[in-house]
């Protein structure tokens, strides 16, 4: 009998919990019509688990499998896909009035779904509508709003100029919104910097739901948001970009070799001389394990990817008196716009349409883990040939490492919210991946596992006190808050291996633009306590 009372009140408990947060959603939706433009209704932008769309726009822009299939995971009260700056304007002032938990959502890459889930109750603001792209040739400029992707803004640039680009990311399906925020990594950074150095003017709401410009937000907030994640200041509505100069024929390559082909002694070759290389050539060097189809036994293949802002010739004239050992030739090369390069670095096949470049969604989505780490020292090769046992033991693993040097070399680490500049070789992302074939979401605890002790076994070779990681690579194993918890001191961990010593400036900010946290995540800044 005492059993049954007790399962009697917490079925009483949860009907209560669903009644109350219906009744706040009923609220939360009765207010938004009231603070928005009447001219672009906002009705027409609210979806709830009523509506037939709501699944398919949940899933639409998420990335991750792990995420999105985890039966932790979730779901939102509601998902606003703002059709007008005032709605999202709205959704600020009613969700601080209705105490909801908002989050912010562009694109969909975050890689641990801050984006798009909460362990509170919580509806999405999804700014995938909010597009538009304005550039301007003759003052070398375009306005560029947070729902646009990477891929629209390099075709929206073509359009125009077939002399002009954009540093930013390889992957055309990321939203402009929190890839700039994050900093805007990409393969013309070691000649240009990243996005946010790029980056002169911004659109933000702020926690009082007012549109605040570079003037109005003032120069410490503009900081905050290059580099220091906006979602933790406001809501980026666009942002207002410098165009680069880029030869009318750029050269990209793809040279791969295997253990037996001497990749050992070239990935080692490699971490001494890629950061020094001239800043107009980017080698990226991608690890993966693979089946030798002559002998059938497991190797790790290493991919040297370049890209270089000029023509074949001359890339061959200096790849050879400076990594000579890599053998580059002519045949090797491919010459093409610099719009047509983004199609070769984001893995669609020569000669595709640059009109790929408009779509918007990600498709084959997998499971996947990934850690980051920054290096400013070289691995030996001793270390080296560790790795490549552990990734062969792993399988469903690969690694990227993009050099620093060049134009990174020369930015104060605080010029903007993200430090790893002078004195860094090179960044790592670690990623394991898998499909339902492999297990699926039950293997998600033996993958992350692996991932872990993949990232313990680099430790004592990358950066160290702290050990650092890419914001734009989100990693809850480093630190984390609950979505209500504002412990400094937790913050102070995660955000000083992101952010180093700007992570105090960054909760300075954060107290002065935004003291009562109403902007927040599991991995956001916290203000700054005032003892």
């Amino acid at each position: 009998m005492k059993g049954s009372s007790c399962k009697l009140l917490i079925l009483l408990l949860s009907i209560s919990l669903v009644t109350s947060q219906r009744s706040c959603l009923d609220e939360f939706l009765q207010c938004l019509p009231l603070h928005s433009n009447p001219s672009y209704p906002i009705a027409n932008a609210i979806h709830t688990a009523h509506n037939a769309s709501f699944q398919h726009l949940y899933e639409l822009h998420a990335v991750n499998l792990r995420i999105l299939s985890s039966p932790s995971t979730s779901k939102p009260l509601a998902i606003i896909t703002a059709l007008h700056a005032s709605h999202a304007q709205a959704a600020v002032v009613c969700a601080k009035h209705h105490k909801l938990q908002l989050r912010i959502r562009s694109g969909g890459h975050d890689y641990e779904g801050l984006s798009y889930t909460s362990d509170v109750p919580f509806f999405i603001l999804d700014l995938f509508n909010l597009r538009s792209i304005k550039v301007d040739v003759a003052t070398e400029t375009a306005w560029v709003q947070a729902g646009a992707t990477t891929g629209e803004l390099y075709y929206r640039i073509a359009e125009k100029s077939g002399v002009h680009g954009f540093p930013s990311g390889v992957c055309t399906t990321l939203g402009i919104g929190g890839h700039f925020s994050g900093g805007g990594y990409g393969n013309m950074m070691r000649k240009y910097g990243l996005s946010i150095d790029n980056v002169v003017d911004a659109h933000l709401i702020d926690a009082n739901g007012m549109i605040r410009n570079r003037k109005s937000m003032g120069e410490d907030v503009f900081w905050a948001i290059r580099g220091g994640g906006g979602t933790s200041f406001g809501i980026i509505l666009s942002w207002k970009i410098k165009l680069v100069r880029v030869p009318r024929k750029v050269t990209v390559f793809n040279v791969q070799r295997t253990l037996d082909q001497g990749a050992t002694d070239l990935a080692y070759r490699w971490q001494q001389i890629a950061p020094k290389m001239p800043k107009h050539l980017f080698i990226r060097l991608q690890l993966e394990p693979i089946t030798d189809a002559t002998n059938g036994n497991k190797t790790i293949r290493v991919s040297f990817i370049g890209q270089f802002l000029g023509r074949a010739h001359r890339l061959v004239q200096e790849s050879n008196s400076k990594f000579r050992e890599l053998g580059l030739n002519l045949s090797d090369c491919k010459e093409m716009s610099w719009a047509e390069s983004t199609l070769f670095w984001a893995g669609y096949p020569n000669g595709t349409s640059i009109d790929t470049l408009l779509q918007r969604v990600q498709g084959n989505k997998v499971f996947f883990k990934t850690k980051s780490d920054y290096y400013k020292k070289v691995i030996p090769k001793q270390g080296l040939e560790m790795l490549w046992e552990l990734l062969m033991e792993i399988g469903n693993v690969f690694m990227q490492l993009n050099p620093h040097g060049g134009r990174m070399e020369e930015i104060p680490e605080s010029e903007t919210a993200y430090p790893q500049r002078a004195g860094y070789l090179f960044k790592t992302q670690y990623t394991i991946h898998w499909t339902d074939s492999d297990g699926g979401i039950g293997a998600a605890e033996k993958h992350v596992r692996m991932s872990r002790r993949l990232y313990r076994t680099m430790a004592s070779y990358a950066s160290s006190n702290p050990r650092e990681a890419f914001v734009n690579y989100r990693d809850l194993d480093i630190g984390s808050n609950g979505s209500n918890d504002t412990d400094f001191s937790v913050a102070r961990v995660y955000g000083t291996k992101y952010f180093k010593k700007n992570f105090m400036r960054l909760a300075r900010v954060k107290a002065m633009a935004d003291p009562d946290n109403f902007f927040k995540n599991e991995q956001s800044i916290r203000p700054l306590p005032s003892h």
